[in-house]
């Protein structure tokens, strides 16, 4: 991945799970983001998310699916405590908290989209032909953006890029 700074991501969340809205109605509309299981989004996170770098949030499994604002990076990787807590959804007991192997980071919102963008319409988008939430089978909770799909997200969604 070519180094930016800041970085561009897009965060999937389910909104059912914790939607654009639980994120605006947090403490200072920030959260830690929790509960990654896939080695290599973990190595995203481990590696290559930095504070101040920018985030689509986009919510998924919902009808429809799309981008709804911006979020940043607001600290970066540390050890995920769900993988710790035996009975819990995300808990592993093969992660040893000398040495985890999940992370987590936190995020804030920064703004929403004036216009929700769904999912049809950046698929719709030749421009975003390459971004790879629109890529079929591409299910990674968090993905890599480009500057010029964010420009062009951002657009769609009635902001200056």
């Amino acid at each position: 991945m070519p180094k930016t700074s800041p970085r561009l991501w897009l965060v999937k969340s389910e909104p059912d799970a914790f939607s654009w809205q639980d994120l605006l109605d947090a403490p200072g509309k920030r959260t830690h983001w929790d509960g990654i299981r896939n080695y290599q989004v973990r190595n995203f996170i481990r590696d290559d998310m930095k504070k101040g770098d920018r985030i689509l949030y986009y919510h998924s499994n919902a009808k429809p699916p799309g981008v709804v604002g911006i979020a940043e990076v607001v600290k970066e990787a540390y050890p995920d405590h769900t993988a710790f807590e035996p009975g819990t959804k995300y808990f592993d007991p093969k992660s040893d908290p000398a040495d985890p192997t999940w992370l987590m980071f936190d995020l804030k919102a920064k703004r929403a989209l004036k216009r929700f963008v769904p999912l049809d319409e950046l698929k719709a988008n030749p421009k975003l032909a390459s971004m790879l939430v629109v890529q079929r089978g591409q299910r990674l909770s968090i993905q890599p953006v480009t500057p010029a799909e964010w420009d062009e997200v951002l657009r769609m969604g009635g902001l200056e890029p």
